[in-house]
């Protein structure tokens, strides 16, 4: 059940908005696999770093933190959407994939680790809630999180062979859809920001 709920987490909308964003530069099934990877191992870090919080020293999450985590994620979501949005209407062509910068390697951790807080504290304290043995709780948030990490693979795998098709093919066609993926990342950042100030 966790390996699955994990893989359904993986498809939320504002984890595909920036997996897609993410990889609008290096679309290659190979990069978008190592970015995925990247994302999840940030994500699922700071998530099993507050559910071992939760269940062995019981730490009480007080609603003030989910919001403000939820706020952190919406700020987040349109920063990042401004500024994919200002790079792709200043490039001319595109990068090339061949070059990968550290910071390339360093965004999807961060964007991952960010992402992991919101909402982890309540996966958590469900397990604990509906899991009376502490070892098997903590099962279920490994198993959650190896489920959404192979879940955002699979799905950036998937992205991305369109995403490369239009880059190769349709150079128009590539600039719309990153174009869209920046708004859409801005789209769910106000969202969220009306979702938890409301």
């Amino acid at each position: 059940l966790g390996f699955g709920l994990g893989l359904k987490h993986a498809t939320d909308a504002d984890h595909v908005a920036v997996v897609s964003t993410l990889i609008q530069r290096h679309p290659g099934a190979l990069r978008a696999a190592q970015i995925a990877a990247l994302w999840g191992a940030g994500h699922t870090a700071t998530f099993l770093a507050i559910g071992v919080l939760i269940l062995s020293a019981g730490l009480r999450v007080s609603p003030d933190f989910e919001k403000f985590t939820a706020l952190a994620v919406a700020v987040m979501l349109i920063g990042f959407g401004i500024w994919h949005l200002v790079r792709t209407l200043r490039a001319q062509e595109p990068a090339d994939s061949s070059v990968v910068s550290t910071s390339a390697y360093a965004r999807p951790v961060l964007v991952g680790i960010i992402h992991g807080l919101a909402g982890s504290a309540g996966i958590a304290l469900l397990a604990t809630t509906t899991i009376p043995s502490k070892l098997l709780a903590l099962a279920y948030l490994v198993l959650f999180g190896a489920g959404t990490v192979l879940g955002m693979i699979l799905l950036t795998l998937l992205i991305s062979w369109p995403m490369a098709w239009t880059l190769r093919r349709a150079l128009g066609v590539h600039r719309t859809v990153s174009l869209v993926a920046a708004a859409l990342n801005i789209f769910l950042g106000v969202l969220f920001i009306i979702e938890a100030l409301t």
